[in-house]
């Protein structure tokens, strides 16, 4: 482990020293709604020194040819210590019954898999075992590749809810859940969950604002959590500068987290309109994952789930339709071990086909996603003084946005992941 840890550093060091000019023959800067013609960026160490201009003397160039160079995509809802299965029953088995240890090893694949696909910054909202604090941080080290982490320890929602782990095992079998889990009871036990996830490691604050799809003893559109919790779990999370997001399918838990001053509503099923204009006029970001179907339609779940699936996917894109009518902000999330780590950039196109333009796609996952994160002075378009977080695809993802799901060329930090059919000098 010194050994590789030593070699990560060394890696590191020797990309702080090297300036790179990349060249394609356009170039997308996660803002606009055109390509440039031709595309060059320079970095020097881990930032872009510049976007256009001359290449320095005894830069390292890399020429990608017929490509277009974007910022690093911006996947605002993963699960990277989870794992997409087919059968329902036995990845539930699975938790419970795999160690710690091989979760996190297995883990740092769904990572690799994640940054290979050219999303170089996530934002994990929930995990087990502080699994996703363990992965963040041997990220951040440089002992495994993987994409930048937002973490946020563990969700928090009500007694039998969607966020409960235990929702569904026989009373005495396990420990009572408590704040410390992640299931909350009262404001008070709220705030101190808030604290207790900030303690120890969460970046973000994540909750359950409605039951859920996949768990089997809710329904999947009513409120989980009272006005009065969800207040004191935002503003304790804003206090201590935390953002905040909340899984909600149904209106009135939505409303209700909206009214709190939630920071993104993810997954918002079945939504009302009237919950669309609040997040408008409150500049709510929707996180509608619609790259679930892809999971849920190779699974085999137990009557009461595949129900409850069946109405979701029949209701997200006329969700998205009218979200872009009335006006919501709408970040690129697609709750990654629903389906297979690594196909992320479906999102795109599938946001595309509910009516973005390739353009207003492209930026949900790069621009707007980095705003939501609050991370736009970093990461999230092509300007100097950005990270260097790089991806290129071939041809035009304008023109064609499954393009997207084409990634040859990753730069994250200034380091190179991945470079195939470039030529350099």
């Amino acid at each position: 482990m010194r050994i590789l840890l030593l070699l990560s550093v060394f890696a590191l060091a020797v990309s702080a020293q090297t300036t790179y000019v990349l060249k394609a023959a356009r170039m997308f800067n996660g803002k606009s709604d055109a390509v440039v013609q031709p595309g060059l960026i320079v970095i020097s160490g881990n930032k872009i020194q510049s976007v256009g201009g001359s290449i320095p003397p005894g830069a390292t160039v890399i020429d990608l040819g017929d490509a277009t160079l974007l910022p690093g995509f911006i996947d605002s809802h993963t699960h990277l210590s989870q794992e997409f299965s087919s059968d329902y029953n036995a990845a539930r088995l699975a938790a419970l019954q795999r160690p710690v240890a091989e979760t996190a090893i297995r883990a740092t694949v769904n990572a690799r898999k994640t940054l290979m696909a050219g999303f170089t910054t996530v934002r994990d909202v929930g995990s087990a075992d502080f699994v996703d604090v363990g992965l963040r941080n041997s990220i951040n080290a440089g002992i495994v590749p993987g994409p930048r982490m937002l973490v946020s320890v563990h969700a928090l929602g009500g007694t039998g809810g969607h966020c409960d782990r235990g929702d569904d095992i026989r009373f005495g079998l396990l420990k009572e859940t408590g704040p410390e889990d992640g299931v909350i009871n009262s404001p008070d036990e709220a705030r101190f969950a808030v604290r207790w996830n900030i303690k120890y490691g969460a970046d973000i604050i994540k909750t359950c604002a409605t039951g859920g799809v996949l768990s089997p003893t809710d329904a999947v559109d009513l409120p989980q959590l009272s006005q009065a919790e969800l207040d004191a779990l935002v503003s304790a999370a804003h206090e201590l500068g935390r953002k905040t997001a909340a899984h909600a399918h149904g209106s009135e838990g939505a409303k209700r987290a909206i009214r709190a001053g939630i920071d993104s509503i993810e997954h918002g099923t079945f939504l009302d309109d009237e919950a669309l204009r609040m997040m408008r006029e409150r500049g709510t970001y929707l996180v509608p994952t619609l790259s679930v179907r892809t999971g849920i339609a190779e699974s085999k779940f137990p009557p009461i789930v595949q129900a409850k699936a069946d109405a979701a996917l029949k209701a997200q894109d006329d969700l998205v339709r009218r979200a872009l009518k009335i006006g919501v902000k709408i970040a690129l999330g697609t709750d990654a071990a629903v389906y297979p780590h690594g196909n992320n950039a479906l999102e795109f196109m599938l946001m595309a086909n509910d009516g973005m333009t390739p353009a207003e796609s492209l930026r949900a996952g790069t621009s707007v996603a980095s705003e939501l994160l609050g991370m736009s002075a970093l990461v999230g378009s092509l300007e100097a003084g950005k990270f260097a977080d790089i991806v290129a695809v071939p041809g035009n993802p304008l023109q064609d946005i499954k393009l997207t799901q084409a990634v040859s060329f990753v730069m994250k930090n200034g380091v190179i992941y991945r470079n195939e059919q470039s030529t350099g000098k």
